[in-house]
């Protein structure tokens, strides 16, 4: 009797233990961000409801075709917690993407997210890979009004394969999702990797390492 119950016992600490680490449900009707406070919270502070605005739940220019004069050929326009203050609390947020012709969004992950992905112009390959010891790609070529879904933390990417622009709409799952863009991350930290790190996690000699390092 006394092992039943101390398993018991066990198992309800598990289970208690992952509910505590999940999202609490809002115990107000919004948590407008507070950008100006001090105070330390995990997410954002609130402002004090009598001094909210309609501007705080209001962002303006997603209409606006975002500049693709860059390397990649992408551009991405946010709107989460830290352009959109209202969503502060509620999960959610959304960006804009366009893509040049051959322009890509390179290979990312979104730590605190899932994505589902809306092509509204063009032609867009998309993928995700999964996680080891798999290591599946999963890809498929969307057409105007096709949705995709990202899994949280899987590293995904898209790329433009039409003749002209692609404009997309993502929403996620997050008020900050967070992006991880897997070259910038790896070859682009501060302070660098050691480089015998990088040789021996991509197989390759030290001077391609070196050049990767020069250009992020």
């Amino acid at each position: 009797m006394a092992t039943d119950i101390s398993f018991f016992g066990f198992v309800l600490s598990l289970y208690l233990s992952v509910a505590i680490a999940s999202d609490h449900s809002p115990l107000q009707d919004f948590c407008v961000a507070d950008p100006k406070s001090q105070v330390v919270v995990n997410g954002l502070a609130c402002k004090d409801p009598k001094t909210v605005e309609d501007n705080d739940f209001s962002f303006g220019g997603l209409h606006l075709e975002g500049n693709t004069s860059n390397p990649i050929g992408s551009s991405v326009t946010p709107v989460t917690v830290f352009q959109l203050p209202g969503l502060n609390t509620l999960g959610i947020s959304l960006v804009r993407i366009d893509y040049a012709p051959s322009g890509v969004n390179p290979p990312h992950t979104h730590p605190r997210a899932s994505e589902v992905l809306t092509l509204l112009e063009g032609s867009l390959e998309v993928g995700f890979v999964t996680s080891s010891p798999e290591n599946r790609h999963i890809t498929k070529v969307l057409q105007k009004g096709d949705v995709f879904v990202f899994p949280i933390g899987l590293v995904h990417y898209q790329r433009n394969v039409g003749s002209g622009n692609a404009v997309a709409i993502a929403a996620l799952s997050s008020q900050n999702p967070g992006v991880v863009i897997i070259a910038s991350s790896v070859f682009g930290s501060r302070p660098s990797i050691v480089n015998d790190i990088l040789v021996k996690a991509f197989h390759v000699d030290k001077g391609i390492v070196n050049y990767l390092h020069s250009i992020f």
